[in-house]
Order: structure tokens, then sequence, then C-alpha cells
């Protein structure tokens, strides 16, 4: 998917200016409440139309101020996924599925419903009505009317916002899985980090109505390490859990971790703060963190005053957060050898 931006429009006091072209499959809108995401998308979606400039999507003109152009929303075939489901109440989950899907074009249909209903789950939920519905099972009913609609594009607005962090993270594997499957490129707009990290590939970051920046969720997570309440997360997959004298003890790659928020009936993502690990230059004579990893700095880099310690533990990456003046203490350079501790009570169980 290739997009093309260059409008502006003022609305009240608050005036957007976004120029830029990106490429992918996977693209995320990043930025704080107010700064504008929501209004990208409706200029995307053709919700709202700019004062002037152009929008080309593949090379397709959607929008041009100067040539005339505004091609209506219905005939962009770009889906949007809002914050809320906005499903209709008086319909069952079936002919909410279907919505969408009966009003696609012949010659656009190209996702059958049922493969789609057995890759959300929803086949024991079709008959039942909306009132009835968890948010999680609302979410994924309205994300597979969007997909039904057999889109170009997909529109993702802040998807995950009115769940709590269980079903966030329970949602997630469905809106990467049926972009992959039914190959649908999205554009992801959210203020979280973590959703950048787990649905992106780059990232527009929007601030007060202007592109400050376009990096990758990776530089994004780093670029905030220092200003983040969390510093850098750490997203760990992690399998096999056994019982371990009351802890977790599940399988890292090559590495075993304790953890005591975990779960013995299968594997989980973890988040691990770099600011819950604690680095020695010597191995400790004793110490009460369950965890101590021999590791290998990779890379050392700069966050607003904190330094981010990149460490190679057996063939698996993990980010540590120091102060400048630890990081001169320890004499910490690539290629030296470290010990990384950790607490089992500092892995956060995400789904």
């Amino acid at each position: 998917m290739n997009l093309h931006i260059d409008l502006e429009k003022k609305l009240g006091k608050f005036f957007i200016q976004v120029k830029t072209e990106v490429s992918g499959e996977r693209i995320g809108i990043f930025g704080d409440s107010g700064s504008g995401k929501s209004t990208l998308v409706n200029f995307i979606s053709g919700l709202l139309p700019p004062d002037k400039g152009e929008i080309l999507l593949d090379g397709e003109c959607l929008f041009s101020s100067q040539k005339g152009i505004n091609i209506s929303p219905e005939h962009r075939r770009i889906a949007i996924v809002f914050q809320r489901p906005m499903l209709f109440p008086h319909m069952s989950v079936q002919k909410n599925l279907l919505y969408g899907y009966q009003r696609c074009r012949a010659e656009n249909k190209r996702i059958k419903p049922e493969s789609l209903i057995d890759l959300l789950k929803l086949r024991p939920l079709l008959k039942r009505g909306i009132e009835n519905l968890s948010g999680g099972e609302k979410q994924r009913i309205s994300l597979g009317r969007a997909i039904l609609s057999s889109p170009r594009l997909l529109l993702m607005d802040e998807p995950l916002t009115a769940l709590d962090d269980t079903l966030r993270y329970q949602i997630i594997p469905y809106l990467r899985s049926v972009s992959e499957e039914f190959l649908i490129p999205y554009i992801f707009i959210s203020h979280s980090l973590t959703e950048m990290q787990l649905m992106t590939e780059s990232v527009l970051v929007i601030n007060n109505g202007r592109l400050v920046e376009e990096t990758t969720p990776e530089g994004l997570a780093r670029n905030r390490m220092a200003k983040s309440q969390n510093g850098y997360l750490n997203l760990l997959p992690l399998t096999n859990p056994v019982d371990h004298n009351g802890l977790f003890a599940y399988r890292w790659g090559n590495n075993t971790l304790q953890v005591s928020d975990g779960q013995l009936n299968g594997n989980g993502l973890f988040e691990l703060s770099s600011r819950e690990i604690i680095l020695f230059k010597k191995h400790p004579e004793a110490i009460s963190a369950r965890n101590l990893l021999p590791a290998r700095v990779m890379e050392i880099f700069n966050s607003d005053g904190r330094v981010g310690i990149v460490l190679s533990i057996n063939g698996e990456k993990l980010i540590a957060e120091i102060v400048r003046s630890a990081a001169d203490e320890l004499d910490i350079i690539p290629d030296t050898s470290i010990f990384a501790a950790i607490k089992a009570s500092s892995f956060r169980r995400l789904a």
C-alpha cells in the first residue's frame, strides 16, 4: 500500500497540516489525544474533506482541491473500525457481519464470510443479539463487518481504547491475523507505545496537527523511553510454564525465567519495563531477585539523559535503562559482559 498525503484544514482554532508519503502493510499513527490523529483518519476515509491539498492511495486520487476531486466514502473502499463498535442494535450478530458484505459490489467480493467467521471464532455468536455480548466480542464483530466489505485499506481508529487490558491483548492477535490472512493493509491509530510495537512496522507521529516524526515502532519506543511512565517496554513471548517453588518457570528462547504473574495452562506474552532490570558488573554473591542472567552489551543509546542498554542474553534481546552516572561507573561499552537481575514480580502478563 502506498499513501500520499499533502493537505491542510482549519477546524476552529485547530489547524492541521500534514505532508507525507508512506508505504507498507502495517502503518501506525501515534500521538496524544487531540493531536489530530482521528482528523487525519477522517480525511483518508472521506468522512471529512480537507480545505486544500490531495490524497492518493496506490496512485488513485481520492481527493484533490486543485482538480476538484473528492471521491465519496462509500466508493473509496476504505473500512473503519472505531473506538466503539457502533453495531446495529436491532440486528443479530450474523446480520451485522453481513451488512458490509451485502453492499459490496460483486466484482470486489473476495472474502468468504465462512472463512472470516471461523478465523474470528464468531460461529457460536451468530444468532445472538448485540446487547448480550462482551466488549471484546463486539469489537471482533465490528472488525469482521469491516473486513467483509473487502476493503483495500483498513483504518483502525484506537479500536482498543474502550477495552480493559485483558480484552485489549486478546483482540490484538485477531486484528493482525485478519490483515495477514486476507492481505489487507491497515493504518492503526493509537496513543499506546505497546500497541504500536505489537501492531505496526512504521509510525507517523502527529503532534498539534503536524507530522513531527516518521520512525519505526522500535525507534518510537527508544526515543520515548525516558519520558514514558514505564520506560522502554520489553515484550517477551514466554512458553512451556512449569511450577517452580510457587513461581512459574517459563522458557524464553534458550533461557528460563521465573515469573510470579503466570499460569500453568499455556504460553503468554509478558511486558517487562527497562527500569525493572538491575545491572551488575560482576556476579553478585547473593541476591533476592529470582532471575540472574549473564548478558553481553550489544548497543548503547541515549534518551533524554537516560541510557538504554541493549543486551544479548543467550540469543534473546532485552533493553535495560540506567542513568548516565551508572553507565560511567560500570564502564558499560559495547561487547561488555554483564549480569542482569530481574525480580519475578517485574513481569506483567498481557495475554
